[in-house]
């Protein structure tokens, strides 16, 4: 099981009405639990383990549809509609720089080219690097230092012209 099946079956979990959900293998055992809407994380390893069938239940009702709708602005706001949006591609938590220590991946200013590491995301104890998948310069940080993130949140704006 790699990260994408992890963050998949994360997404399912947070998004359906299950409660729980555990994955063993003879390699590893991850359970899944929600707890006020939010999705907690229990990873274990454990050897020489049977490995057992895992039945997950399906929702007793579809999640909910989550509806396109365009944000409304306030007349003090900018108009961001010429911009590309960095979103998170998994659950996690954000930092803005690769450790205490270091400098800040990317600021309000700095322009980015495709490939460029613009944060690093934990989840489930890994710094994930995510990197831009446009060039262009950074107009606006919309997560604050080691805060949670969830898939598909928006994190940077970015002026592609």
């Amino acid at each position: 099981m790699d990260i994408k099946d992890i963050q998949n079956l994360i997404r399912f979990v947070s998004k359906s009405d299950v409660a729980e959900v555990t994955y063993k293998t003879d390699e590893f055992e991850i359970s899944i639990k929600t707890n006020n809407g939010s999705v907690v994380y229990a990873p274990a390893v454990h050897h020489h383990q049977p490995v057992h069938p895992v039945s997950v239940p399906h929702a007793a009702s579809p999640a909910p549809e989550v509806s396109q709708q365009p944000a409304v602005s306030s007349p003090a706001s900018e108009d961001t509609s010429k911009y590309v949006t960095i979103k998170s591609p998994m659950i996690g938590t954000f930092y803005r720089k690769p450790s205490p220590d270091k400098e800040v991946f990317v600021n309000v200013g700095d322009v980015i080219s495709t490939g460029s590491v613009v944060c690093v995301i934990e989840a489930m104890k890994l710094f994930n690097e995510i990197e831009s998948e446009v060039s262009g310069k950074i107009v606006k940080i919309l997560v604050d230092d080691a805060s949670p993130v969830e898939f598909d949140q928006p994190l940077f704006l970015v002026d592609p012209s």
